[in-house]
């Protein structure tokens, strides 16, 4: 199966509403507010992709003071973070093809008022099984944020500014892993862990507030689908079936674990194997973040409308696999003993080139699929969470005084994300199709 896509470099009506919405009457107001309140709406839909990691990270510093107040061991504490992960992935698949149904701004709402109900739960759970139950629907109802905001991006962009938008989303989104543990640090040193729900509960109200203000419909009436559940899988297997599509969904989705592997890794290579003070691998944390950021400010920039976005792609494909080809033999001791400074240089690079691979991935996918951007948006976003959630344990499997598995697993997951879009998304065969069509009109 597949489905019309418009080309890489097409520019679209309005200079970057698409087409179809602009010539919808019933979309006029969401596309001429969205032109009039652009910066708004990219500091909501930032704020929606940044809600999950600040609910993920923030909460982190605390987990020795749960385990004592809780009175619960280690291992069941830790299954707060799988349950709000879980949670995550799994609503995508929920409440995206809801939004295909019932338009963009009614689940999301809902969504955003049982994430604030869920997070103040948490804050007053008296055992762990209890804050373990809300925090996983702290996760499915936070879900709503990450699948929507990328459906309207769908909504009212195309092509190449489709591409830009995803990477200044990068630029707010990929701040708060940095930010997210330095403030829950504070949190802890003026309240106790409860004070990291109350704030994330006051987080979620103004950013529910904030949306129904600000953000409109981008989904008119008649571009809607109806029908239940059966509909909606229906609709996920035809998603699937388009070969091009499902080799971007699997190509951003095992880049996204080569991320997943170092955030599980890092805190054990960086201090355990080598030494670092924790002072030190937070520095390096956010030296790496802010290298993703940067270099998808790059890509929306500089690259984006002057090469093809499968060709900015691909170059971050490659050098993904070379710095994880590099770590891995680093880390066998191929070039004998080697210190941090180089491993994490292998890290810096190899997190940085996400910055071209991660947008560009979300654009092509969602290029192909205006016709249920809800639904693409929900494989896209729960395909990257299982494929990290797999990867992720993988690297402690030899235990934690070997950097061998993580490098194993990053390298792996690189050269597999680059066989997805070798095999499956055939770039050149559109690029040399977009040519003859060119050389015909002339």
């Amino acid at each position: 199966m597949e489905l019309s896509m418009p080309e890489s470099g097409q520019k679209t009506t309005q200079g970057h509403i698409t087409e179809t919405a602009a010539t919808s009457g019933a979309t006029a107001p969401a596309v001429t507010a969205a032109r009039r309140t652009g910066l708004l709406v990219t500091l909501v839909l930032g704020g929606l992709t940044a809600l999950p990691p600040l609910s993920m990270d923030m909460y982190l510093p605390a987990l020795p003071e749960v385990t004592g107040a809780l009175h619960a061991p280690a291992a069941t504490v830790q299954l707060t973070l799988t349950a709000c992960l879980t949670g995550m992935a799994l609503g995508q698949l929920v409440v995206g093809p809801m939004s295909d149904k019932w338009g963009r701004r009614r689940p999301l709402l809902i969504g955003m008022i049982v994430y604030v109900l869920a997070t103040a739960v948490c804050a007053l759970a008296p055992t762990a099984e209890l804050l373990i139950g809300f925090r996983l629907l702290q996760g499915l109802a936070g879900a709503a944020g990450i699948v929507i905001a990328r459906a309207v991006v769908r909504d009212l962009y195309d092509g190449v500014e489709m591409a830009r938008f995803f990477s200044t989303l990068m630029l707010i989104s990929g701040v708060a892993p940095i930010v997210a543990p330095l403030i829950g640090g504070q949190i802890l040193r003026l309240t106790d862990w409860r004070g990291v729900f109350h704030v994330l509960t006051v987080i979620g109200i103004l950013l529910t507030l904030v949306v129904h203000r600000f953000l409109h419909e981008t989904l008119p009436p008649e571009r809607r689908h109806e029908g239940g559940v059966g509909q909606a899988l229906r609709t996920m297997k035809g998603l699937l079936a388009d070969r091009v599509f499902a080799g971007y969904t699997l190509t951003g989705g095992l880049a996204f674990a080569a991320l997943f592997a170092y955030i599980s890794a890092s805190p054990y290579v960086i201090q355990e194997i080598y030494g670092a003070s924790p002072q030190t691998f937070s520095l390096l944390f956010g030296v790496n973040s802010v290298g993703l950021v940067v270099v998808g400010q790059i890509n929306g920039k500089l690259l984006v409308g002057r090469v093809s976005l499968d060709k900015a792609l691909g170059w971050g494909l490659g050098v993904i696999v070379l710095a994880g080809l590099a770590l891995t033999l680093m880390t066998t001791g191929v070039f004998g003993e080697t210190g941090l400074v180089p491993v994490a240089a292998g890290l810096f690079v190899l997190m940085s080139a996400m910055g071209l691979t991660l947008p560009n991935t979300n654009a092509q996918a969602l290029m192909r699929t205006p016709h249920a951007a809800g639904s693409a948006s929900a494989l896209l976003g729960t395909t990257s969470f299982l494929i990290g959630a797999v990867a992720s344990p993988l690297v402690g499997i030899a235990g934690e005084h070997t950097a061998v598995p993580m490098a194993v697993v990053q390298v792996s997951c690189a050269v597999l994300a680059t066989v997805c879009f070798l095999a499956l998304c055939r770039p050149w065969q559109r690029t040399r199709g977009a040519a003859g069509t060119k050389g015909a009109a002339a």
